[in-house]
């Protein structure tokens, strides 16, 4: 997948991810690289930026397989930029899909 589309939407998918629950680093990682090819070195600097930017806060939490976990936590501010951000999304996708489709219809 294109690069350029992966940096513009990585921030939308750990807010959304966050939305749903409180989520370890690793644990974010190995989520969205199901769906999206990603590499750690991709989330951490994202991740202490949205943190700095007052979108979530973290905690430790004891793990059964080694040290402990940081967890992320969305603040009232993570929730609301996620509901934004998705809103947005969804007007811009549509729009791509209409200026490709008038693309297409443009080729026959």
């Amino acid at each position: 997948m294109n690069i350029q589309f992966k940096k513009g939407v990585l921030e939308l998918c750990v807010l959304s991810m966050l939305f749903m629950k409180d989520c370890y680093g690793y644990e974010l990682v190995h989520s969205i690289s199901q769906k999206i090819s990603i590499s750690e070195g991709t989330i951490y600097p994202l991740l202490k930026r949205l943190k700095d930017d007052g979108y979530f806060t973290t905690y430790l939490e004891e793990s059964q397989e080694g040290p402990p976990r940081k967890y992320y936590h969305l603040t009232d501010l993570g929730k609301e930029t996620k509901i934004a951000l998705t809103d947005e999304w969804y007007r811009f996708v549509k729009g791509v899909n209409e200026i490709i489709k008038e693309g297409e219809n443009e080729q026959e």
